[in-house]
């Protein structure tokens, strides 16, 4: 067996590989795994990842290819390669591309690159009632409606479809990109965002497959200047998701100062205005809104209004359930994916696979922040002791009451002030999950507090303040996680958040990642109870980050 000592990985027969952090490869050899592996756990000094099927998949989509996979494990690792694991690898990156989705008058094609794949695909459960004709030994019709149905069910048996069955073109819409000047500076998209346009638009290969996809940037790195450059060069009609009001007026504001469409040709279909115009805007709660539990959702409807050519799916990792369900039917719409992380708690990372499209543009976080587009950030996680009387009730509660006291616990609010006064002239966001927890603390501080309850004027208003420095300090709910656009934001210190949401510690910690004037650095902290269920599950939260290449510091308030 060979012996390389200088070497970090360790690749295991399972599949896991264990990438050690101290050597001098470590940082090339993670940013290298992260384009085709999944990290799992990441102590101090040895970091398990995972070759999935799922990240297999994404990184062929993106072009990349099983030679390229197997060197990368080659070039890093310690030990021989286990020779099961480039065999598993070519086999499973290979079903990438078996099974086609052509163009037909009387519905789609599935091709499939044999009889006996064709056969045993049209046996798996569910398939059968979703073919309309079997039109030869290898060669199946699929009523264009079943498109997206049979994508996601194939993808669950672990049959990945490349969709070049194309798309039907929506009205035309002229605009194009306006002259801006920022800080008396030209204004222009930068290098990586046409980049992840491009991969779009044209596909790896610029065989056809481009107009479905997702583009995965940091939050603060632009991704809604891909999201205009998509419209403009395709210049046809477009629906835009956001995930609440405050994102929607960001993306409408962004649209009518960067491109040269007018006030009358953007439109906002909110609970406040019904506008439907040739560029709408609209948020998934209006679209899931519904008057019951057992009713219609009302405004579905949406989606046909209009002869849409691109949707835009804005924090696509976010998607709910009745969007999955309606987009299956529109997989003959232009569809763009954009999210700082395409991780899900539900696991259905699957479904965005096969209904929005396949990972086709990806950047290392820390090489936008090398290259000076987002700011360096540094994260700590704050342990601080359950006060002792605390500690006796904490040790007889059931499992969700243990972990709802660990995040309230009252000495996080001391804590979170010494934060904040270490950091004088700061701008501070303080983030939480407890509403209760929240308004102790904008009492206790005499600091305003933002919620779902907050009306969008007065959400406005505090914004507005934040980003003059009127305001310094500013606490937000979970309406604080996404789209909130405060550039001038440089320590965000989470109290509480959504038991191991991997994805929520990434949206926070991309709410001080715009890039500083100053140069100067971003500060993320997470205070945690030591020694809870909390501090488990904060582990589990930092996945993701630590993916990236974000270490934490441990402080440790007894």
């Amino acid at each position: 067996m060979q012996y390389r000592p200088e070497n970090p990985l360790i690749i295991q027969s399972d599949l896991t590989l264990l990438l050690e952090t101290m050597g001098p490869h470590f940082t090339e050899a993670r940013d290298a795994l992260a384009r085709f592996a999944e990290l799992v756990k990441s102590p101090e000094y040895v970091h398990t990842w995972r070759i999935s099927p799922l990240s297999l998949w994404n990184a062929a989509s993106a072009g990349g290819t099983v030679e390229g996979v197997v060197e990368t494990l080659q070039r890093f690792a310690k030990y021989d390669v286990p020779p099961n694991v480039p065999v598993w690898v070519r086999e499973t990156m290979s079903r990438y591309g078996r099974i086609q989705m052509l163009p037909d008058s009387r519905g789609v094609l599935l091709v499939c690159v044999d009889a006996p794949l064709a056969t045993h695909i049209s046996k798996l459960k569910g398939v059968k009632d979703l073919i309309a004709e079997q039109l030869s030994p290898t060669t199946l019709l699929i009523p264009t409606l079943n498109r997206g149905l049979l994508k996601q069910l194939l993808v669950g048996h672990g049959h990945p479809v490349k969709d070049l069955a194309g798309f039907i073109d929506g009205d035309k819409l002229a605009m194009s990109v306006r002259e801006v000047r920022l800080a008396g500076k030209p204004w222009g998209p930068r290098s990586y965002q046409h980049e992840a346009a491009q991969a779009f638009l044209a596909g790896p290969d610029n065989g056809g497959e481009g107009g479905s996809g997702v583009v995965v940037l940091p939050c603060g790195a632009g991704k809604t200047i891909v999201g205009i450059q998509a419209m403009v060069r395709l210049g046809m009609r477009t629906l835009i998701l956001c995930t609440n009001v405050t994102a929607l007026r960001q993306w409408r504001d962004e649209i009518l100062d960067k491109t040269t469409l007018s006030e009358e040709e953007v439109g906002e279909f909110s609970g406040e205005r019904k506008e439907v115009k040739p560029v709408t805007l609209t948020t998934y709660q209006m679209l899931t809104w519904r008057k019951t539990k057992d009713a219609a959702f009302v405004n579905m409807s949406l989606f046909d209004m209009e002869r849409w050519g691109l949707v835009i799916y804005d924090e696509v990792h976010l998607l709910p359930a009745p969007i999955f369900r309606t987009v299956a039917q529109l997989q003959a719409k232009r569809r763009l994916g954009l999210t700082a992380t395409l991780v899900r708690e539900d696991g259905l990372e699957g479904d965005v696979f096969a209904l929005i499209g396949p990972k086709r543009f990806d950047v290392p976080w820390r090489d936008l922040e090398h290259q000076g587009w987002i700011a360096a950030a540094k994260c700590c996680e704050v342990r601080v002791d359950l006060a002792t009387e605390d500690r006796y009730r904490y040790a007889v509660a059931d499992d969700k009451e243990k972990f709802r006291m660990a995040s309230t616990n009252a000495r996080k609010a001391e804590v979170a002030w010494g934060i904040i006064e270490r950091h004088p002239g700061a701008r501070v966001l303080v983030i939480g999950m407890y509403v209760d927890q929240l308004k102790d603390l904008s009492e206790r501080w005499g600091v305003p507090l933002i919620t779902g309850e907050t009306r969008q004027k007065a959400r406005d208003e505090l914004y507005a303040r934040f980003r003059t420095g009127d305001l310094r300090v500013l606490i937000l709910s979970r309406v604080g996680n996404f789209s909130v656009d405060l550039p001038d934001a440089n320590v965000a210190i989470q109290v509480s958040g959504t038991w191991g949401s991997r994805q929520e510690e990434a949206q926070r910690l991309g709410r001080v990642l715009r890039p500083k004037s100053d140069g100067n650095v971003a500060w993320f902290y997470s205070i945690v109870s030591r020694d809870t269920t909390e501090q488990e599950f904060g582990e589990k939260r930092q996945l993701f980050l630590t993916e990236q290449g974000y270490a934490y510091d441990i402080e440790i308030v007894p």
